[in-house]
């Protein structure tokens, strides 16, 4: 019996190492990509969609927890965590975390303010001189516009505090991601149809950024990209994203983005 019971052990320990289960941060105030589900800790939105079924066709099962992104971050730079999203790839922190090479989705970052700008002439950055400019705390954003010593940056708790700040005519501008942007506008009356994109600075690439301390992060990075690409092989990928877009009333983005900038507000 003893022989028996030690046989079958041996033989279900491959089994059981590969039954693998991670733990991923995942933001929890970025809709319609990640923020919280009503009062519980767990996620809702593209993201935690795509990940779910990306680690799931690499027989790996995910558990989320959200929380705010310096939490987010700080979570897989201490290795509790093995991954954190949506993040981008900047000079500060392209060294700090594992990152996988397809990006997960992409993402304007654009320029909003209280009334539209001409057809034929959008803000452009450059046009942002000796401006107020409204930012969020505890997100990145290009180098050269944080570099800019004549644009006058002003800092707000959140994106929401952002928008009620434009409202206040506290700043001439915002700085908010497209998508994310127009659906907190939109969900409150008070705020719906007051703001306009005037202008767009980049778009961007997001990724989930995997944990240099925790011991799986290497291994799951290169699962994660094997699963990303047989996703998107498989048609998949597409169809999530086209009803994701449908969902929220939106004009589906270009196949390849218009620039590839890699110091994007997250």
């Amino acid at each position: 019996m003893t022989h028996l019971l030690l046989t079958m052990l041996l033989c279900t320990a491959p089994l059981l190492a590969g039954a693998q289960s991670i733990l991923i941060a995942a933001e929890d105030d970025w809709a319609p990509y990640s923020s919280r589900k009503g009062n519980s800790d767990q996620p809702e939105g593209l993201t935690p969609q795509l990940v779910r079924e990306i680690f799931a066709s690499q027989h790996v099962t995910v558990k989320f927890i959200a929380v705010p992104f310096s939490r987010c971050l700080h979570m897989v730079a201490t290795g509790s965590a093995v991954a954190c999203f949506n993040t981008t790839i900047t000079a500060d922190n392209r060294q700090q975390f594992i990152w996988h090479p397809t990006p997960l989705f992409h993402e304007e970052l654009a320029i909003f303010a209280l009334k539209p700008a001409a057809a034929h002439a959008p803000v452009t950055l450059k046009q942002l001189a000796g401006r107020l400019v409204g930012i969020t705390q505890g997100y990145t954003y290009p180098s050269d516009f944080m570099n800019a010593p004549a644009i006058r940056r002003v800092t707000a708790l959140s994106d929401d505090n952002l928008i009620s700040m434009l409202l206040a005519r506290r700043v001439d501008f915002i700085l908010l991601n497209t998508m994310p942007g127009y659906l907190r506008a939109n969900r409150n009356p008070a705020t719906a149809g007051k703001l306009y994109k005037v202008g767009v600075i980049s778009r961007d690439g997001f990724w989930l950024n995997f944990s240099r301390r925790h011991p799986d992060g290497a291994i799951m990075a290169q699962k994660f990209e094997t699963g990303l690409q047989a996703l998107k092989q498989s048609g998949r990928y597409q169809q999530i994203m086209h009803a994701f877009h449908q969902r929220l009333g939106a004009n589906p983005p270009p196949a390849e983005p218009t620039r590839q900038h890699h110091d994007a507000p997250r």
